[in-house]
């Protein structure tokens, strides 16, 4: 945290109209925690009633919802995105000194430009580029001919292989691999032969990935994550997989190999994406939903039953079962009901 800020002085860097005292305040919080020296926001209709209790010292509220409260405010178009801003210039990250541990090691033909801070026992390898201003923290492995761009922050425990590119300014969470081999492999009539994985993982600028999130080189092509993408934790991202710009996934989504998916798609958690599909821009996936077919056309898109108790499942299942037996009988009535049809035709005639 950098200190405290007047609310005049976020207007004056955000943006917003400030209605009310210009008090200061040192950190944000929920409207159910927050205090006098602290500032929250309304974003969600449901959370009404905690802001009509909550203490906190000033409010981020949008446009019509000015009179809900005769607290110092801020008005904006969208509450929870200029909390968000509000948040970082509070809450900056705090990047550790430039240098190289001792316990580090790095290959004398890398590359590391000005800035680069290195952490205890990680390891650069040959011909590799740090860009400026990255910070690689304990641990981490950089294999041979990699190349990072700068400002980029490598969490403990990353593991990057050979020959994977990372833009500007990306972020991976702590034991995250990229550039792992794919899952490749030949059946010859009595055991699995292993598919030699040739290909690369070329990520843009401004990407997150999450925490023990593995993204796997490409067999022959490269698997590619487009600038600006979002991966959560614990994300499965195959070989020769592209993700397009902007795209983000939540927890525990799979996406199998060669598909590709465009810009702008969201993914729910625990998402199962099959291999060899194409889904379009701007597609939304929701949380548990298995996609078996390619998707061309933007929207959302769910395939999952709503939670219900385990006797209404177990009734619902049992229907399922039958289903292919009660399509049978419905076109069995269907051609008696055409047949009696024709029948009373004939007497009418």
């Amino acid at each position: 945290m950098t200190g405290t800020y007047r609310l005049s002085d976020l207007v004056e860097r955000l943006g917003g109209e400030l209605i009310g005292a210009d008090v200061a305040i040192r950190q944000v919080a929920t409207l159910a925690s927050a205090q006098a020296d602290e500032i929250s926001f309304l974003a969600n209709p449901k959370y009404r009633k905690q802001l009509q209790e909550t203490r906190a010292g000033a409010l981020v509220l949008g446009p019509a919802a000015r009179d809900m409260s005769d607290k110092p405010r801020i008005l904006a178009d969208n509450p929870y995105l200029y909390f968000t801003r509000v948040n970082a210039l509070l809450n900056p990250p705090r990047r550790p000194p430039a240098g190289i541990h001792p316990s580090a090691v790095v290959a004398a033909s890398a590359r590391i430009e000005a800035g680069v801070s290195i952490g205890p026992l990680a390891s650069v390898g040959e011909d590799s580029v740090i860009g400026a201003g990255t910070v690689i923290e304990a641990g981490c492995r950089i294999g041979d001919r990699v190349e990072i761009g700068e400002g980029g922050w490598l969490h403990p425990g990353v593991v990057i292989y050979a020959d994977s590119r990372l833009g500007k300014r990306n972020i991976v969470q702590a034991n995250a691999v990229i550039g792992s081999d794919g899952f490749g492999n030949a059946w010859d009539g009595s055991a699995w032969l292993k598919i030699p994985q040739i290909g690369r993982v070329l990520i843009g600028d401004d990407v997150e990935i999450g925490a023990s999130t593995t993204i796997d080189r490409g067999a022959l092509d490269d698997t590619v994550i487009e600038d600006g993408v979002r991966l959560d934790n614990q994300i499965q991202i195959a070989h020769n997989v592209h993700i397009g710009r902007h795209t983000a996934m939540a927890g525990c989504t799979g996406v199998a190999g060669s598909t590709r998916i465009g810009a702008y798609c969201t993914f729910g958690g625990s998402a199962m994406i099959l291999g060899h599909l194409e889904l379009a821009d701007r597609v939304n996936v929701m949380a548990g939903t298995l996609v078996g077919k390619s998707i061309l056309q933007a929207g959302t898109y769910v395939g999952q039953y709503p939670v219900q108790t385990h006797q209404d499942w177990l009734a619902n299942a049992s229907h399922l079962r039958r289903l292919d037996a009660l399509a049978t009988k419905v076109k069995e009535l269907e051609r008696k009901g055409g047949r009696n049809e024709a029948d009373q035709g004939d007497l009418n005639a």
